[in-house]
């Protein structure tokens, strides 16, 4: 894939998904940042795999819902490398409970860290990408923000905004040569799937048309068309990869 700019922010990109996405990115030519909050290790075996096929990649460690952390962030990565040309929100985490059971507090936590996050980091991406009137931002969001999920309340609301949110930047940064789009992937096999057990696997593999939960490596290959130059008149869409399970 042709990609014009230089460089990518990965957020939450020490393991699972955003792994691969780093992975794949550096594959193609661009310098990634390998983002982590608390697994130092892990972002430096990412780095290493990316060093060691013939990629470059550095390690920034930061909180991504600390706004202060992420402002600064983007702010180094612009002074190194004298750009951010494309920035892929991809960190969030779960507290999974019954809506009538689910405090505020633990409402809020997922919002502020899937949610909050995300638009702190697609506003300093705008601030940073139009300097240079250039760049691509790709959130990843979730099926569960399309068809919402008995006990996720709180993840269903913030990658629901997700979606609609980055409608409304496509929009204000399409004059400026800047781009923003979401991936909702469905059921995908990483760690958090592989400790489910086989019945739990069987019933959510019924709902697939496909008949399989995803690679990561699909995930990454999407995101890495909606960052590139190959789609270039995409903007504000949501691509779905979930093997047919919404439509």
């Amino acid at each position: 894939m042709k990609f014009t700019g230089k460089n990518v922010l990965v957020t939450g990109s020490s393991r699972g998904i955003g792994a691969e996405i780093a992975k794949s990115l550096a594959g193609f030519g661009l310098k990634v940042w390998v983002n982590y909050r608390s697994g130092e290790a892990e972002a430096k075996a990412v780095q290493e795999a990316i060093i060691n096929a013939g990629g470059e990649a550095e390690v920034i460690g930061f909180d991504v819902s600390d706004e202060s952390a992420f402002v600064d962030a983007i702010k180094q990565i612009v002074a190194t490398d004298g750009e951010l040309a494309y920035l892929v929100n991809n960190a969030g985490i779960t507290k999974d409970g019954l809506a009538m059971r689910m405090k505020a507090e633990q409402f809020m936590a997922v919002v502020d860290a899937n949610l909050k996050s995300t638009f702190i980091g697609c506003r300093e991406a705008l601030k940073a990408m139009r300097k240079k009137r250039f760049g691509s931002v790709v959130n990843i969001a979730s099926i569960v923000g399309e068809t919402g999920n008995a006990g996720q309340t709180n993840y269903a609301a913030s990658k629901g905004g997700t979606i609609a949110m980055t409608k409304s930047f496509a929009i204000e940064a399409a004059g400026s040569g800047i781009r923003y789009n979401t991936i909702t992937p469905g059921f995908i096999a990483t760690e958090m799937t592989d400790v489910l057990k086989d019945e739990v696997k069987d019933a959510f593999t019924a709902k697939i048309p496909m008949g399989r939960f995803g690679n990561p490596s699909e995930v990454a290959e999407a995101t890495a068309f909606l960052l590139s130059d190959h789609s270039s008149y995409i903007t504000g869409e949501t691509l779905k990869v979930n093997g047919g399970m919404f439509m």
